[in-house]
């Protein structure tokens, strides 16, 4: 436990610094795509990788940090996040052109991993088990948070200034968040080291899984099906897969066990993360240009629009949290994915010039399934594996939840990019003007029903972990 000197609170208020810092850029990126994509003048399978870099490369490198706090203590990972992602976001502000964004976005990313590999960890090592849900509803609420006040700040940067404006913010908040690090960790359980050896042909074979699976994926539309450089793309992430599995079955400091995915009160809370994250960020990604350029909306409102669903984050996710700890996660977590459901398949019924109200309410669903769903799968994930694996399981939730995000917009994107070329007579998104729109509007309709029909899976997921029981946090990977 943290020393007299570091409370819980005070180490809770450091891991709520840097996971809002994380998603408040996140909210704000997503809200700008339509500025840049014009600014920079590229096309939105372009574009679209100033998301997907980012979170691709978080997802890439989220088990090995996690790993790596294990062994070199969460202060040296954690502080050295601060310090690349504040580097990266500065590198983001200045760049002039797409291709200098997109490697700035990586190492941004490079530094949010490191962030988001510990939080998880830092929460369950200074809190208690009965207090675990309770603190990790305060974790969704600081992620909506980050998450509400992106969208809105963002528009107003945006307006005021410039897009690179939302990524200068991160500047003064990450040189303040290296200070906190430095202060409150140091001499706590968070600052312990072990004397044990990094995986590093693990941490290889993790790139090879993601990075050439979600590539793939994301030029399908552009290459063609029958490309030869997409399918060899795909054959590396499967012999990536095949390696990963065989190496951690016999590394004695395997950067991920394979045995937890024996755990159901595991394996099956990641699985339905990854389906609950991949439709939110269907909505995510899509929503900020149906709002700019079939509904009409000026960019600062969109900003206020995309708010919506992490208000209700915001306010519901304590309280899913608490209840959890009375009654499990199983219901809960079924339910909010079905809520996500609801929410995407109502989304693909609206209409072009679709009122404020109508999309509201819809964007609320999609935020009280995500705060029902959040706390209790992460509590019940975090606990079923003993102290020593917590690093590990903590990247493996961390990156459940950005793999979800990637797998979100690598989806979005190659079902409209595809669904768009193939209607409109093989044109590609990149100017909008009325014409395009009932090619816009079909696109779009068939990336949400994808969703749905993803958030149905998710559900199925959700219910088969059954019942925590009281040995279930005890269980040894």
């Amino acid at each position: 436990m943290p020393p007299a000197a570091a409370n819980k609170w005070i180490v809770f208020a450091l891991v709520a610094t840097g996971i809002f810092m994380s998603t408040l850029d996140s909210s704000i990126v997503n809200v700008a795509l339509p500025v840049i994509m014009s600014d920079l003048n590229v096309s939105m399978s372009v574009i679209e990788w100033v998301v997907v870099i980012y979170l691709l490369t978080i997802s890439s490198l989220l088990l090995t940090f996690g790993r790596l706090s294990d062994i070199k203590g969460r202060l040296w990972v954690y502080y050295r996040g601060f310090l690349i992602f504040t580097i990266g976001s500065f590198c983001c502000g200045i760049s002039q052109g797409v291709g200098w964004l997109i490697a700035a976005r990586a190492i941004q990313a490079i530094g949010a991993a490191m962030l988001m590999a510990c939080s998880p960890a830092l929460v369950v090592d200074t809190f208690s088990p009965a207090e675990r849900g309770k603190a990790l509803g305060m974790v969704g609420t600081v992620v909506a948070a980050g998450l509400t006040t992106g969208p809105a700040l963002g528009g107003v940067i945006i307006n005021l200034y410039s897009w690179r404006g939302i990524f200068y913010i991160n500047i003064p908040i990450g040189i303040a968040a290296c200070m906190m690090a430095q202060k409150i960790l140091k001499g706590s359980s968070a600052d312990l080291t072990r004397k044990e050896s990094l995986d590093w042909w693990g941490a290889m074979m993790l790139i090879l899984c993601f990075a050439p699976l979600f590539t793939a994926v994301t030029r399908a539309v552009d290459w063609g099906y029958k490309s030869y450089l997409l399918w060899i793309l795909i054959g590396i992430s499967i012999g990536g897969l095949i390696g990963l599995v065989r190496i951690e079955s016999r590394a004695r400091y395997p950067i991920f066990s394979p045995s937890l995915l024996r755990l159901r009160l595991f394996a099956l809370p990641v699985a339905a993360a990854v389906v609950l994250f991949a439709c939110l960020f269907i909505i995510v990604f899509l929503m900020p240009f149906f709002l700019v350029h079939s509904a009409g909306f000026p960019i600062e409102k969109v900003g206020g629009i995309m708010i919506i669903p992490f208000v209700f984050l915001f306010i519901v996710a304590p309280f899913s949290g608490s209840l959890s700890d009375r009654i499990g996660s199983q219901w809960l977590c079924t339910v909010g994915l079905l809520l996500m459901g609801l929410s995407l398949f109502t989304i693909a019924l609206l209409p072009p010039n679709a009122s404020f109200t109508a999309i509201a309410w819809r964007l609320g669903l999609a935020g009280i399934g995500t705060a029902i769903f959040i706390p209790p799968n992460s509590s019940t994930a975090m606990g079923a594996v003993s102290p020593q694996y917590r690093g590990i399981a903590s990247g493996t939730v961390a990156t459940a939840r950005n793999l979800g995000m990637v797998m979100g917009v690598s989806l979005a994107g190659l079902i409209f990019n595809g669904v768009f070329q193939r209607t409109s007579g093989g044109q590609s998104f990149k100017a909008y003007h009325q014409g395009l729109e009932p090619f816009f509007m079909t696109a779009f309709k068939a990336a949400m029903y994808s969703g749905f029909i993803l958030a149905i899976i998710g559900a199925v997921l959700a219910f088969l972990r059954g019942k925590e029981n009281s040995s279930h946090a005890t269980i040894d990977a």
